[in-house]
């Protein structure tokens, strides 16, 4: 089992490179134009920095170099969407030209310790995330990540607290999820909600910062087939 998951790790950081230096407008247009760049099942790494499983998106429409730069427009707004909400946001590529948007959302600004219960603000946040998204497209398809640290809960093994940490992470997730729906999206655009617990830390847990980070809900904002084939015809 662990031989398997760095297999799926080192896979999964061999597909991704990170969308820095310019905007996702114009790396768009670069990788659109190339030949028509493949727009296959690899979306990119799912869970923290490329660590973690593949989402299989199902999009099998090449992407033109027209639509190529329409797609990163898209992304570009996406992540400003994010980062008006209070979250990290980061444009990612991988190497077949899938462009997908990573905000990672504080779980100490969504939920109070131990709680799966969003907070009346965290609540408007998310509302604003996505009123702003709505305003760039309502076709992006959404994937829904929660992490915990390491912490152990009272009178539990680390077994049984790694289990809760991952109910209390599932359970965040879908939190954000209903919320999402509640806020105006579409739920069928809601393609995969998952609680990791303790898995894929992106901090040392050894520290209360790290221990901090690594409490976190990361929504990854992709490309459906339906906002491709869009694009792909208006940039006809």
């Amino acid at each position: 089992m662990k031989k398997m998951k760095l297999t799926v790790c080192g896979l999964s950081l061999a597909l991704l490179v990170s969308s820095c230096g310019m905007t996702n407008t114009a790396k768009g247009g670069m990788i659109g134009g190339g030949a028509g760049a493949a727009v296959g099942a690899l979306v990119g790494g799912l869970v923290g920095n490329g660590k973690g499983a593949i989402i299989g998106a199902g999009v099998g429409t090449a992407l033109g170099a027209g639509a190529g730069i329409l797609i990163g427009n898209k992304m570009d707004r996406a992540k400003k969407a994010a980062e008006a909400a209070n979250a990290k946001a980061e444009v990612l590529t991988s190497e077949n030209g899938v462009q997908y948007v990573k905000a990672t959302f504080d779980s100490g600004l969504l939920f109070n310790t131990g709680s799966s219960t969003l907070s009346t603000s965290a609540q408007a946040s998310v509302k604003k995330f996505i009123t702003n998204l709505l305003a760039a497209d309502n076709s992006f398809n959404l994937a829904i990540c929660g992490f915990t640290d390491n912490q152990g809960f009272k009178n539990s093994t680390a077994e049984q607290s790694a289990a809760k940490n991952v109910a209390l992470s599932q359970n965040r997730a879908n939190a954000v999820k209903q919320q999402i729906i509640a806020s105006g999206y579409p739920a069928a655009r809601i393609t995969h909600t998952d609680g990791y617990g303790e898995q894929y830390p992106v901090a040392s847990n050894a520290t209360a910062d790290g221990q901090k980070q690594n409490r976190r809900v990361e929504v990854y904002i992709l490309a459906s087939e339906d906002m491709i084939k869009a694009a792909n015809a208006s940039a006809k």
